[in-house]
Protein backbone atom coordinates (compact mmCIF):
# COMPACT_ATOMS: atom_id res chain seq x y z
CA UNK A 1 0.00 0.00 0.00
CA UNK A 2 2.61 2.42 -1.05
CA UNK A 3 1.24 5.81 -0.82
CA UNK A 4 -0.99 5.34 1.58
CA UNK A 5 -1.20 7.22 4.35
CA UNK A 6 -1.29 5.43 8.09
CA UNK A 7 -4.78 6.63 8.55
CA UNK A 8 -5.70 5.31 5.19
CA UNK A 9 -4.19 1.87 6.20
CA UNK A 10 -6.39 1.80 8.83
CA UNK A 11 -9.36 2.46 7.33
CA UNK A 12 -8.38 -0.39 4.73
CA UNK A 13 -7.35 -2.64 7.90
CA UNK A 14 -10.98 -2.23 9.23
CA UNK A 15 -12.32 -2.26 5.77
CA UNK A 16 -10.79 -6.18 5.35
CA UNK A 17 -11.77 -7.11 9.29
CA UNK A 18 -15.47 -5.88 8.84
CA UNK A 19 -15.22 -7.88 5.08
CA UNK A 20 -14.02 -11.26 7.08
CA UNK A 21 -16.78 -10.71 9.77
CA UNK A 22 -19.41 -10.55 7.07
CA UNK A 23 -18.18 -13.74 4.97
CA UNK A 24 -17.92 -15.21 7.75
CA UNK A 25 -21.15 -14.49 9.15
CA UNK A 26 -22.97 -14.80 5.89
CA UNK A 27 -21.65 -18.70 5.24
CA UNK A 28 -22.20 -19.99 7.98
CA UNK A 29 -25.93 -18.22 8.99
CA UNK A 30 -27.08 -17.83 5.32
CA UNK A 31 -27.69 -14.63 5.76
CA UNK A 32 -29.32 -12.82 2.66
CA UNK A 33 -32.49 -10.95 2.16
CA UNK A 34 -33.60 -12.51 -1.08
CA UNK A 35 -33.46 -15.92 0.96
CA UNK A 36 -35.37 -14.53 3.37
CA UNK A 37 -38.33 -12.87 1.20
CA UNK A 38 -38.35 -16.50 -0.26
CA UNK A 39 -38.95 -18.48 2.39
CA UNK A 40 -41.14 -16.14 3.92
CA UNK A 41 -43.37 -15.68 0.87
CA UNK A 42 -42.89 -19.54 -0.72
CA UNK A 43 -42.34 -21.44 1.95
CA UNK A 44 -44.04 -19.70 5.04
CA UNK A 45 -40.77 -19.77 6.84
CA UNK A 46 -39.92 -16.29 8.45
CA UNK A 47 -36.94 -16.94 10.24
CA UNK A 48 -34.18 -15.50 7.93
CA UNK A 49 -36.38 -12.29 7.01
CA UNK A 50 -37.06 -11.89 10.52
CA UNK A 51 -33.25 -12.03 11.05
CA UNK A 52 -32.72 -9.19 8.17
CA UNK A 53 -35.26 -6.89 9.57
CA UNK A 54 -33.50 -7.34 13.30
CA UNK A 55 -30.16 -6.15 11.35
CA UNK A 56 -31.66 -2.96 10.32
CA UNK A 57 -33.10 -1.97 13.90
CA UNK A 58 -29.72 -2.90 15.21
CA UNK A 59 -27.77 -0.90 12.43
CA UNK A 60 -30.17 1.74 12.94
CA UNK A 61 -29.82 2.50 16.58
CA UNK A 62 -26.28 1.98 15.99
CA UNK A 63 -25.67 4.31 13.19
CA UNK A 64 -27.79 7.04 14.99
CA UNK A 65 -25.97 6.88 18.32
CA UNK A 66 -23.16 7.68 16.19
CA UNK A 67 -24.72 10.40 14.82
CA UNK A 68 -26.22 11.63 18.04
CA UNK A 69 -22.73 11.40 19.98
CA UNK A 70 -21.20 13.69 17.11
CA UNK A 71 -18.97 10.92 16.14
CA UNK A 72 -20.13 10.99 12.52
CA UNK A 73 -22.68 12.89 10.52
CA UNK A 74 -24.64 10.80 8.20
CA UNK A 75 -26.24 13.77 6.31
CA UNK A 76 -22.66 13.69 4.29
CA UNK A 77 -22.86 9.85 3.54
CA UNK A 78 -24.10 9.11 -0.21
CA UNK A 79 -27.66 8.72 0.61
CA UNK A 80 -28.70 11.77 2.17
CA UNK A 81 -29.28 13.33 -1.04
CA UNK A 82 -30.16 17.20 -1.37
CA UNK A 83 -32.28 16.19 -4.37
CA UNK A 84 -33.91 12.76 -4.91
CA UNK A 85 -35.21 11.39 -7.91
CA UNK A 86 -37.50 9.09 -6.57
CA UNK A 87 -38.78 7.68 -10.09
CA UNK A 88 -35.40 6.28 -10.73
CA UNK A 89 -34.52 5.49 -7.25
CA UNK A 90 -37.85 3.42 -6.99
CA UNK A 91 -37.02 1.60 -10.97
CA UNK A 92 -33.07 1.03 -9.67
CA UNK A 93 -34.42 -0.80 -6.56
CA UNK A 94 -37.83 -2.61 -8.94
CA UNK A 95 -34.91 -3.64 -11.60
CA UNK A 96 -32.12 -4.98 -8.99
CA UNK A 97 -35.24 -6.92 -6.98
CA UNK A 98 -35.93 -8.71 -10.19
CA UNK A 99 -32.00 -9.47 -10.86
CA UNK A 100 -31.53 -10.71 -7.53
CA UNK A 101 -33.89 -13.46 -7.78
CA UNK A 102 -33.14 -14.20 -11.06
CA UNK A 103 -29.39 -14.54 -9.65
CA UNK A 104 -30.48 -16.42 -6.95
CA UNK A 105 -28.85 -13.88 -4.23
CA UNK A 106 -27.62 -10.51 -4.04
CA UNK A 107 -24.11 -8.91 -4.60
CA UNK A 108 -23.16 -10.22 -0.62
CA UNK A 109 -24.69 -13.44 -0.84
CA UNK A 110 -22.96 -14.15 -4.35
CA UNK A 111 -19.60 -13.18 -2.71
CA UNK A 112 -20.05 -15.02 0.20
CA UNK A 113 -21.31 -18.31 -2.27
CA UNK A 114 -17.93 -17.66 -4.30
CA UNK A 115 -16.52 -18.44 -1.09
CA UNK A 116 -17.58 -21.72 -0.33
CA UNK A 117 -16.95 -22.92 -4.13
CA UNK A 118 -19.92 -22.22 -6.09
CA UNK A 119 -18.78 -20.74 -9.30
CA UNK A 120 -21.90 -19.78 -10.78
CA UNK A 121 -21.68 -17.03 -8.34
CA UNK A 122 -18.06 -16.07 -10.11
CA UNK A 123 -20.68 -14.92 -13.50
CA UNK A 124 -22.86 -13.07 -11.52
CA UNK A 125 -20.23 -11.10 -10.19
CA UNK A 126 -18.55 -10.19 -13.10
CA UNK A 127 -21.95 -9.25 -15.25
CA UNK A 128 -22.77 -7.24 -11.61
CA UNK A 129 -19.43 -5.66 -11.48
CA UNK A 130 -19.40 -4.89 -15.04
CA UNK A 131 -23.12 -3.75 -15.34
CA UNK A 132 -22.63 -1.51 -12.20
CA UNK A 133 -19.32 0.33 -14.06
CA UNK A 134 -21.40 0.70 -17.12
CA UNK A 135 -23.94 2.58 -15.57
CA UNK A 136 -22.24 4.71 -13.79
CA UNK A 137 -19.54 5.72 -15.59
CA UNK A 138 -19.44 4.34 -19.04
CA UNK A 139 -21.96 3.46 -21.90
CA UNK A 140 -25.19 3.02 -20.25
CA UNK A 141 -24.63 6.30 -17.75
CA UNK A 142 -26.45 9.13 -19.99
CA UNK A 143 -29.44 7.02 -19.51
CA UNK A 144 -28.94 6.80 -16.08
CA UNK A 145 -28.30 10.41 -15.78
CA UNK A 146 -31.17 11.29 -17.87
CA UNK A 147 -33.74 8.60 -15.53
CA UNK A 148 -32.35 10.32 -12.20
CA UNK A 149 -33.67 13.71 -13.90
CA UNK A 150 -37.40 12.66 -13.97
CA UNK A 151 -39.77 13.57 -11.28
CA UNK A 152 -36.90 14.90 -9.13
CA UNK A 153 -37.81 16.62 -5.21
CA UNK A 154 -36.10 19.04 -3.45
CA UNK A 155 -36.94 18.80 0.14
CA UNK A 156 -37.18 22.43 2.00
CA UNK A 157 -34.95 20.61 4.71
CA UNK A 158 -32.72 17.41 4.62
CA UNK A 159 -34.06 14.83 2.92
CA UNK A 160 -34.24 12.20 5.85
CA UNK A 161 -37.40 10.83 7.97
CA UNK A 162 -36.52 12.94 11.44
CA UNK A 163 -36.20 16.24 8.99
CA UNK A 164 -39.65 16.04 8.07
CA UNK A 165 -41.12 15.24 11.28
CA UNK A 166 -39.37 18.34 12.65
CA UNK A 167 -42.34 20.05 10.50
CA UNK A 168 -44.89 18.76 13.38
CA UNK A 169 -43.15 21.51 15.67
CA UNK A 170 -40.74 19.04 17.63
CA UNK A 171 -36.98 19.27 17.91
CA UNK A 172 -34.28 17.35 15.80
CA UNK A 173 -33.60 15.52 18.51
CA UNK A 174 -36.99 14.41 19.76
CA UNK A 175 -38.18 13.78 16.17
CA UNK A 176 -35.20 11.57 15.39
CA UNK A 177 -35.34 9.21 18.63
CA UNK A 178 -39.23 8.90 17.87
CA UNK A 179 -39.02 7.73 14.69
CA UNK A 180 -36.15 5.46 15.75
CA UNK A 181 -38.37 4.18 18.45
CA UNK A 182 -40.91 3.56 16.28
CA UNK A 183 -39.19 1.91 13.59
CA UNK A 184 -36.67 -0.01 15.35
CA UNK A 185 -38.89 -1.09 18.13
CA UNK A 186 -41.27 -2.07 15.58
CA UNK A 187 -38.65 -4.35 13.71
CA UNK A 188 -37.55 -5.92 16.86
CA UNK A 189 -41.17 -6.78 17.87
CA UNK A 190 -41.42 -8.40 14.62
CA UNK A 191 -38.27 -10.39 14.70
CA UNK A 192 -38.70 -11.59 18.13
CA UNK A 193 -42.39 -12.59 18.05
CA UNK A 194 -41.39 -15.89 16.33
CA UNK A 195 -40.99 -18.15 18.61
CA UNK A 196 -38.71 -20.00 16.03
CA UNK A 197 -36.84 -17.05 15.07
CA UNK A 198 -35.99 -16.68 18.74
CA UNK A 199 -34.99 -20.79 19.13
CA UNK A 200 -32.56 -20.10 15.98
CA UNK A 201 -29.28 -18.97 17.22
CA UNK A 202 -28.13 -18.73 13.69
CA UNK A 203 -30.58 -16.56 12.77
CA UNK A 204 -30.96 -14.09 15.72
CA UNK A 205 -26.97 -13.94 15.96
CA UNK A 206 -27.01 -12.95 12.37
CA UNK A 207 -29.40 -9.89 12.81
CA UNK A 208 -27.16 -8.98 15.41
CA UNK A 209 -23.68 -9.30 14.22
CA UNK A 210 -24.65 -7.88 10.09
CA UNK A 211 -26.43 -4.88 11.85
CA UNK A 212 -23.25 -4.47 14.38
CA UNK A 213 -20.72 -4.19 10.75
CA UNK A 214 -23.35 -1.72 9.30
CA UNK A 215 -22.22 0.75 11.99
CA UNK A 216 -18.90 -0.39 12.50
CA UNK A 217 -18.18 0.57 8.77
CA UNK A 218 -19.60 4.14 9.75
CA UNK A 219 -17.33 4.20 12.87
CA UNK A 220 -14.25 3.20 10.69
CA UNK A 221 -14.92 5.74 8.13
CA UNK A 222 -16.13 8.20 9.85
CA UNK A 223 -13.87 8.04 13.00
CA UNK A 224 -10.64 6.38 12.13
CA UNK A 225 -11.28 8.12 8.64
CA UNK A 226 -11.31 11.45 10.27
CA UNK A 227 -8.40 13.21 8.99
CA UNK A 228 -8.22 17.12 9.02
CA UNK A 229 -7.06 17.34 5.28
CA UNK A 230 -7.84 14.08 3.26
CA UNK A 231 -11.13 12.59 5.17
CA UNK A 232 -12.09 9.04 4.17
CA UNK A 233 -15.33 9.18 2.44
CA UNK A 234 -17.99 8.30 4.72
CA UNK A 235 -19.36 4.94 3.76
CA UNK A 236 -20.41 1.48 5.19
CA UNK A 237 -21.32 -2.07 4.10
CA UNK A 238 -22.81 -1.62 -0.17
CA UNK A 239 -22.04 -4.06 -2.36
CA UNK A 240 -22.18 -2.35 -6.07
CA UNK A 241 -20.31 -0.25 -6.84
CA UNK A 242 -17.67 -1.52 -4.79
CA UNK A 243 -17.72 -4.76 -6.63
CA UNK A 244 -17.14 -3.11 -10.13
CA UNK A 245 -14.38 -1.08 -8.41
CA UNK A 246 -13.26 -4.44 -7.09
CA UNK A 247 -12.57 -5.51 -10.56
CA UNK A 248 -11.02 -3.01 -12.07
CA UNK A 249 -8.37 -2.81 -9.09
CA UNK A 250 -7.43 -6.72 -9.75
CA UNK A 251 -6.71 -5.42 -14.16
CA UNK A 252 -5.53 -2.09 -13.11
CA UNK A 253 -3.84 -1.97 -9.66
CA UNK A 254 -0.97 0.29 -10.07
CA UNK A 255 -2.95 2.93 -11.44
CA UNK A 256 -5.57 2.52 -9.07
CA UNK A 257 -5.87 3.72 -5.32
CA UNK A 258 -7.40 1.02 -2.48
CA UNK A 259 -10.57 1.78 -1.05
CA UNK A 260 -12.50 0.93 1.86
CA UNK A 261 -15.37 -0.94 -0.38
CA UNK A 262 -12.60 -3.04 -2.22
CA UNK A 263 -11.32 -4.05 0.96
CA UNK A 264 -14.62 -5.03 2.22
CA UNK A 265 -15.14 -6.83 -0.59
CA UNK A 266 -12.33 -9.04 -0.59
CA UNK A 267 -12.46 -9.69 2.90
CA UNK A 268 -16.38 -10.88 2.81
CA UNK A 269 -14.74 -13.75 0.24
CA UNK A 270 -12.15 -14.51 2.51
CA UNK A 271 -14.59 -14.65 5.14
CA UNK A 272 -16.28 -16.93 3.56
CA UNK A 273 -13.94 -19.01 2.24
CA UNK A 274 -11.99 -19.35 5.13
CA UNK A 275 -15.14 -20.45 7.03
CA UNK A 276 -16.13 -22.90 4.16
CA UNK A 277 -12.83 -24.71 4.34
CA UNK A 278 -13.19 -24.91 8.56
CA UNK A 279 -16.58 -26.28 8.59
CA UNK A 280 -16.08 -28.71 5.28
CA UNK A 281 -18.87 -27.14 3.91
CA UNK A 282 -16.68 -25.88 0.66
CA UNK A 283 -18.00 -27.40 -2.43
CA UNK A 284 -17.11 -26.52 -5.87
CA UNK A 285 -20.25 -26.46 -8.23
CA UNK A 286 -20.87 -25.10 -11.54
CA UNK A 287 -23.46 -25.21 -14.31
CA UNK A 288 -25.21 -27.86 -15.98
CA UNK A 289 -27.24 -26.33 -18.80
CA UNK A 290 -26.69 -23.15 -21.00
CA UNK A 291 -29.79 -21.30 -20.62
CA UNK A 292 -29.19 -21.46 -16.52
CA UNK A 293 -25.75 -19.31 -18.18
CA UNK A 294 -28.21 -16.67 -19.70
CA UNK A 295 -30.28 -16.62 -16.36
CA UNK A 296 -27.60 -16.26 -13.73
CA UNK A 297 -25.83 -13.89 -16.28
CA UNK A 298 -29.05 -11.38 -17.21
CA UNK A 299 -29.35 -11.36 -13.08
CA UNK A 300 -26.05 -10.22 -12.62
CA UNK A 301 -26.22 -7.86 -15.00
CA UNK A 302 -29.71 -6.59 -14.10
CA UNK A 303 -28.70 -6.07 -10.39
CA UNK A 304 -25.49 -4.12 -11.73
CA UNK A 305 -27.72 -1.67 -13.44
CA UNK A 306 -30.59 -1.56 -10.96
CA UNK A 307 -28.50 -1.38 -8.40
CA UNK A 308 -26.08 1.51 -9.61
CA UNK A 309 -29.82 3.81 -10.36
CA UNK A 310 -30.89 3.13 -6.98
CA UNK A 311 -27.72 3.91 -5.28
CA UNK A 312 -27.58 0.88 -3.68
CA UNK A 313 -28.09 -2.97 -3.07
CA UNK A 314 -30.41 -5.05 -0.46
CA UNK A 315 -27.46 -4.35 1.87
CA UNK A 316 -26.59 -0.89 0.53
CA UNK A 317 -29.81 0.77 0.76
CA UNK A 318 -31.75 -2.00 2.65
CA UNK A 319 -29.57 -1.77 5.52
CA UNK A 320 -26.74 0.84 5.43
CA UNK A 321 -29.37 3.37 3.75
CA UNK A 322 -32.37 2.69 5.99
CA UNK A 323 -29.75 3.43 9.06
CA UNK A 324 -29.66 6.78 7.77
CA UNK A 325 -33.47 7.20 7.99
CA UNK A 326 -32.58 9.14 4.17
CA UNK A 327 -36.15 9.58 2.25
CA UNK A 328 -34.13 8.09 -0.48
CA UNK A 329 -33.28 4.41 0.95
CA UNK A 330 -37.04 3.74 1.11
CA UNK A 331 -37.66 4.15 -1.90
CA UNK A 332 -34.91 2.34 -2.82
CA UNK A 333 -35.77 -0.63 -0.61
CA UNK A 334 -39.84 -0.25 -1.77
CA UNK A 335 -38.94 -0.72 -5.01
CA UNK A 336 -36.27 -3.86 -4.38
CA UNK A 337 -39.48 -5.50 -1.96
CA UNK A 338 -41.68 -5.21 -5.26
CA UNK A 339 -39.04 -5.82 -7.85
CA UNK A 340 -38.27 -9.24 -5.71
CA UNK A 341 -42.27 -9.95 -5.32
CA UNK A 342 -42.58 -9.84 -9.06
CA UNK A 343 -39.76 -12.69 -9.01
CA UNK A 344 -41.20 -14.93 -6.61
CA UNK A 345 -45.37 -14.00 -7.02
CA UNK A 346 -47.71 -13.13 -9.72
CA UNK A 347 -47.74 -13.38 -14.09
CA UNK A 348 -43.87 -12.59 -13.50
CA UNK A 349 -42.77 -15.21 -11.43
CA UNK A 350 -39.79 -17.42 -12.21
CA UNK A 351 -38.88 -20.98 -11.93
CA UNK A 352 -37.08 -22.21 -9.42
CA UNK A 353 -33.33 -21.62 -10.88
CA UNK A 354 -31.40 -25.14 -12.11
CA UNK A 355 -28.04 -25.35 -12.29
Amino acid sequence: MTGITSLEQLVLWAGLFIGLAFGVCGQVTGFCLMRGLKTWWVDADGRKIRAFALAIAVALVGSQALDALGLVTLTQSLYVQPMIAAPAIFLGGLVFGFGMIMANGCGARSLVLLGSGNLRSLLVLLCLGVAAAATLTGLIAPVRLWLQGIGVWSPATQATIPHLVTDLGLSYELARWIVISVLAGGLAIFAFASALFRADWRAVSSGFVIGGLVVAGWYSTGVLGADDFDPAALESLTFIAPIGNSIQYVMLATGLRLSFGVTVVAGVFLGALASALATRTAKLEGFTRPRSILRYAGGGALMGIGGALALGCSIGQGLTGLSTLALGSFVAAAGILAGSALGLRGPFKLAAPQP
